[in-house]
């Protein structure tokens, strides 16, 4: 049975009133239609709530009964909506994003020093985190879009590409491969290498397109961050294969990026959303600075 809100309300203002007239002007109803809905109530329910005279209005023994049980099932709805209503001020007030580190590095405090002069008063909240970790946050509701690895995904997040970036070979500037416009991995064979954890997307993007060759490389250094693996690079430990945008992020000097191939590798980035929720207009303003900016770089 659908539960007659309107009905309970009306009956309550009577009952803690005594007066129709006096229900009437507090719900700022005419007494018609506060009548409609006590009637309503009361076919629905098929007892009489109230006992009417000229002079008075009394509840039955059905409203008696019922009376304790309206408010309460009354004021649980309005504390619900009320709870909701804080909700929805707190989410307008706040702004949540995900974001790979090599992206909001070099990128987000530009693209947030732009956001900010249009929405001054907002707060923002960027999980700089794993491709995985974005996809939780966004899946969560906890972040309303993410800048991340484009893959394979979940079946209730959407993802759009961005833009395409190689891997690139970091190493000293002094190194001999420094000087060269490019390299083969053959070439690294021998070649003490930094990578990173295999539960990232980067790591997993090299795995897959090396195959079986990546054995025949020297991995010395596993790290869990690219900047970490750059700034190993900078200390003359070993060398690395980055994103291009780690680079970008480190700030390093001494260092020199020489392009792979055979085979080339490269990522995918792309805005991933929970699949049938609309950004809001403070969200889609901060992704239009985002893709503008990502886009125009050089």
């Amino acid at each position: 049975m659908r539960i007659d809100f309107l009905g309970l309300e009306a009956f309550l203002s009577i009952a803690e009133r005594g007066s129709f007239h006096r229900a009437a002007a507090h719900l700022n109803l005419s007494q018609t239609a506060l009548s409609h809905r006590m009637r309503k109530l009361e076919d629905a329910l098929g007892v009489k709530l109230l006992a009417r005279t000229t002079r008075r209005v009394a509840l039955t023994p059905a409203g008696l009964e019922l009376l304790p049980r309206a408010r309460r099932i009354v004021e649980e709805a309005s504390q619900s909506f009320e709870d909701l209503r804080r909700q929805g001020r707190a989410r307008q007030a706040r702004l949540a994003i995900g974001c790979l580190p090599t992206v909001s590095i070099r990128y987000i405090p530009r693209v947030l020093a732009e956001f900010t002069r249009l929405y001054p008063g907002l707060e923002v909240q960027v999980f700089d985190n794993s491709a995985s970790e974005i996809a939780d946050h966004v899946q969560a509701g906890r972040a309303a879009f993410g800048i991340t690895i484009v893959s394979a995904n979940r079946w209730d997040l959407e993802i759009t590409e961005l833009l395409k970036e190689p891997f690139v070979l970091v190493c000293p500037a002094e190194h001999e491969f420094a000087a060269r416009k490019s390299i083969t991995w053959a070439d690294l064979e021998g070649q003490p290498l930094v990578r990173v954890s295999p539960q990232t997307g980067n790591r997993i993007l090299i795995d897959d397109a090396l195959g079986a060759r990546r054995d025949a490389l020297a991995w010395r250094y596993e790290v869990q961050h690219l900047s970490t693996a750059v700034s190993l690079v900078s200390a003359g430990v070993g060398l690395a294969v980055v994103p291009r945008l780690a680079v970008e992020a480190s700030g390093r000097t001494g260092i020199a990026t020489v392009a792979l191939r055979q085979p080339a590798v490269s990522r995918s980035l792309g805005v991933v959303v929970k699949r049938g929720l609309p950004l809001s207009p403070a969200a889609e303003d901060l992704l239009r600075i985002i893709r503008r900016t990502l886009r125009s770089r050089p």
